[in-house]
């Protein structure tokens, strides 16, 4: 018996084209899901999605507009004819700086990819795996979003949004055969860090017992389960992946 097998199964994954999203991509296909490389860079999806092969395919999406979220799930419906499961990773740090030198740009660009984008896929995708009785959504939080980053209000603010979304969400869905949960990485070494000080990298950092950063292949095996058949009595949950940084 193969475990966690997604053979058949279509899968979308937005932030594909780098980082956690590839990762978690790559492991979709080799455990037999049509991995949907979903990014706004699509050069970026469309080479992630010819080195992994076979079904996978790149797909353009801007997910802090509703109306390209919907074109763009459309568009997987129209090719594939089914979505099975959706993984919102998509995310940006955001300018760290003290809250007085935040900008209302800063704070608005933050809430619509890290926490606008995943409303609106889910509420893209909802009504056709209701339609289908099965589905298998995750939304990428982060630690911060549990214990609050110094100098990262946006990000720990849009973050604990993602944590309270997949709760109720999975509540709402949870009579429809539709699995919603949320992974809270600590420090992963992505992209997303450039973004960020090397003083604030050391302090999350420091705070982990293991004493390291995580890896984007770590983070896809969590996800794995969770996007999986084998998760079927977990829902509206959120899965810490700190290295024992988070105990909550």
């Amino acid at each position: 018996m193969s475990y966690f097998d997604l053979t058949g199964q279509v899968a979308v994954v937005t932030g594909a084209a780098t980082g956690i999203g590839e990762a978690i991509a790559r492991r979709f296909a080799k455990a037999g899901a049509t991995s949907v490389i979903a990014d706004l860079d699509l050069d970026g999806a469309r080479a992630v999605a010819e080195s992994i092969g076979g079904s996978a395919m790149p797909l353009r999406i801007d997910i802090t507009d509703s109306a390209d979220v919907n074109r763009a799930f459309e568009e997987v419906l129209a090719k594939t004819g089914r979505i099975d499961i959706l993984v919102n990773n998509a995310g940006i740090g955001g300018k760290a700086a003290p809250i007085e030198q935040q900008t209302d740009e800063d704070w608005q660009r933050v809430v619509e990819i890290n926490l606008n984008g995943p409303f609106y896929c889910c509420r893209a995708v909802i009504p056709h795996m209701r339609g289908r009785k099965y589905g298998r959504i995750v939304n990428i939080a982060s630690i911060a979003g549990k214990e609050g980053n110094p100098n990262m209000t946006g990000y720990s603010a849009t973050k604990a949004g993602v944590i309270a979304l997949t709760k109720s969400l999975g509540k709402e869905a949870a009579k429809d055969g539709i699995c919603v949960n949320a992974v809270s990485p600590a420090v992963i070494r992505t992209k997303i860090l450039e973004q960020l000080t090397d003083e604030q990298v050391s302090y999350m950092t420091a705070r982990i017992p293991m004493g390291r950063t995580g890896t984007t292949e770590e983070i896809a095996a969590v996800v794995h389960f969770l996007s999986s058949p084998d998760c079927s009595f977990v829902t509206a949950q959120c899965y810490d992946a700190s290295g024992g940084r988070a105990t909550y």
